[in-house]
């Protein structure tokens, strides 16, 4: 099969290896889209290699048809359209998916939809729902809100009713974000969040979604509420903070918590697909929620669309179409 082969130089080219084959509890898909993630960039510069055991090739989510399922796989069928998770090996005609981490490509979904989706609104759901224990009417800060896992957390956080505050870079990211819902959406470059929130959010934010951490995690202390949720998922801006005033922590009973999706177990990923489709999936079904995609590339212009990403130009997803 074709896939994407990553040359000493980090360029992305196609190359020829063999196809996978499946354990029991697996299915072989032909990929038709594929859904680029940060990710993909750091596992490309050699910093962030895949789970022990999983495949090399880049990728950790895919859309496309079953060709093949395990003997376990007993609710699931070749020629079913889905989408789903994957630890690795994505940039590839062919992937190998856990028959707990796929969806059933909804109907008025397209293979570019689902290869935008499941990533992100799984960090998002897993972020406010599992860790934070978001409920209905709280005030949720939601950084990068124009990335994708920030586009999905805004619906997320919406549809259960909350109040919504987001930071972005430009005024064009912003309009994406209040059309997606915001209540109030923070230029970083043009107004300072924290005094911001000091004058329009007194209270503080119940729960707080950050991808920059660094410096920012002091910030975010300074605006939580009492009982706040603070949950980390990357660290565009650092990976060490200023010192932490514990003090502070210890006065809002602060929780501070780091996650990263990709390494959990695959009982865990199994559950958190499951409890994502009995709270949500029925509103991806109706559209009510759905994944924003800034550009669909051909697979064979991966580089043109990392560039977009490592550039932060890009409003939601970036996918890959494989012809």
């Amino acid at each position: 099969m074709k896939y994407l082969h990553v040359n000493k130089e980090s360029f992305l080219h196609l190359s020829e290896i063999e196809k996978p084959t499946i354990a029991m509890d697996e299915c072989l898909i032909k990929v038709h889209a594929i859904g680029i993630n940060r990710a993909d960039l750091l596992q490309k510069a050699g910093k962030y290699p895949p789970p022990k055991g999983e495949s090399d090739i880049l990728g950790l989510e895919v859309s496309g048809e079953i060709v093949e399922c395990g003997a376990q796989c007993k609710h699931w069928k070749v020629g079913s359209k889905v989408f789903g998770l994957v630890a690795g090996g994505g940039y590839a005609e062919y992937v190998v998916i856990k028959q707990g981490q796929m969806f059933l490509l909804p109907l008025n979904f397209t293979f570019e939809q689902g290869a935008a989706t499941a990533e992100v609104f799984l960090t998002a759901y897993q972020s406010l729902f599992q860790i934070a224990g978001l409920k209905p009417n709280s005030s949720v800060l939601i950084h990068a809100g124009a990335s994708g896992v920030g586009t999905a957390a805004i619906q997320l956080a919406k549809a259960t009713d909350c109040n919504v505050v987001t930071t972005i870079s430009n005024n064009v990211k912003a309009k994406a974000c209040a059309d997606l819902g915001a209540d109030h959406v923070i230029n970083y470059n043009e107004v300072d969040f924290v005094q911001w929130s000091k004058e329009h959010k007194p209270k503080g934010y119940d729960v707080i979604i950050d991808v920059v951490a660094g410096s920012q995690v002091t910030k975010n202390i300074s605006v939580a509420n009492v009982d706040c949720h603070i949950v980390v998922l990357s660290m565009l801006g650092g990976r060490y903070s200023e010192p932490i005033d514990f003090a502070k922590m210890l006065s809002k009973r602060i929780s501070l918590t780091a996650s990263t999706l990709r390494n959990r177990s695959n009982a865990y990923k199994d559950d958190l697909v499951a409890d994502f489709k009995s709270a949500f999936n029925s509103l991806l079904i109706e559209q009510k929620i759905f994944p924003v995609i800034h550009q669909t590339f051909h697979w064979e212009d991966v580089n043109e669309a990392h560039n977009i990403m490592e550039s932060n130009l890009n409003i939601g997803k970036l996918v890959l179409s494989v012809s």
